[in-house]
């Protein structure tokens, strides 16, 4: 779970690697599973793999021609491969809050698989792309039926619009305490920035349930 020291301790500064890469700090005294959703191809295993501070676990499988039909970005920037089962990486924050990162497949048809990882989880990250913001209403309403608290992310694309967030709050009518940040899940302190105000967000649930 996450702790109270943790709460007190979240900072904006991005933390830097885990000294080994492999082993927790004996300072860790919470952790948190999160999920990090979101539609084929907007950035779920970019995210993970930029901010795990071990190498991260990936199910890629080459993209087909079935793919590319509903993902019709995929030739833009150069995907070739999609998640199938799932992605998992680890974070951990001022040494003292470990987050472990399961993203799930995009396609709606590996349902089951998104149910089993949300076992035990705390919260999401839901990635949305500007470009297509209809693409995530399938992700948004999985974590609603889950009944699972969530953080929203706009992942940021060369090609992609720019939107003011009470525009992009409005279009996927997200309640007014959902949080809302802009991402770029290839940048490190951008990435992490999310996955804190998603930190915050469940602190401050627990605080009101508490």
């Amino acid at each position: 779970m996450v702790s109270k020291a943790a709460s007190e301790t979240l900072t904006e500064a991005a933390p830097p690697p885990a000294a080994d890469g492999k082993y927790l700090d004996s300072n860790v005294s919470g952790a948190a599973k999160i999920l990090v959703v979101g539609p084929l191809g907007v950035g779920k295993t970019t995210l993970i793999g930029t901010v795990s501070e071990i190498r991260p676990l990936s199910t890629e499988a080459s993209m087909t021609r079935a793919g590319a039909r509903v993902d019709p970005y995929a030739g833009d920037s150069g995907k070739k491969t999609t998640t199938v089962g799932l992605d998992f990486g680890r974070l951990t924050i001022d040494g003292d809050l470990v987050l472990y990162l399961f993203g799930t497949p995009g396609q709606q048809r590996f349902l089951p698989a998104w149910q089993d990882l949300a076992k035990g989880s705390l919260g999401a990250l839901a990635l949305v792309d500007a470009r297509d913001l209809t693409a995530s209403f399938d992700a948004l309403g999985n974590l609603e039926d889950l009944d699972l608290p969530f953080a929203v992310a706009v992942n940021v694309f060369p090609t992609g619009p720019r939107y003011d967030a009470d525009d992009v709050r409005t279009a996927l009518d997200l309640l007014p305490d959902t949080p809302l940040v802009i991402c770029d899940a290839r940048d490190r302190a951008s990435s992490i920035r999310a996955l804190i105000a998603l930190a915050r967000h469940l602190i401050d649930l627990a605080t009101e349930s508490s």
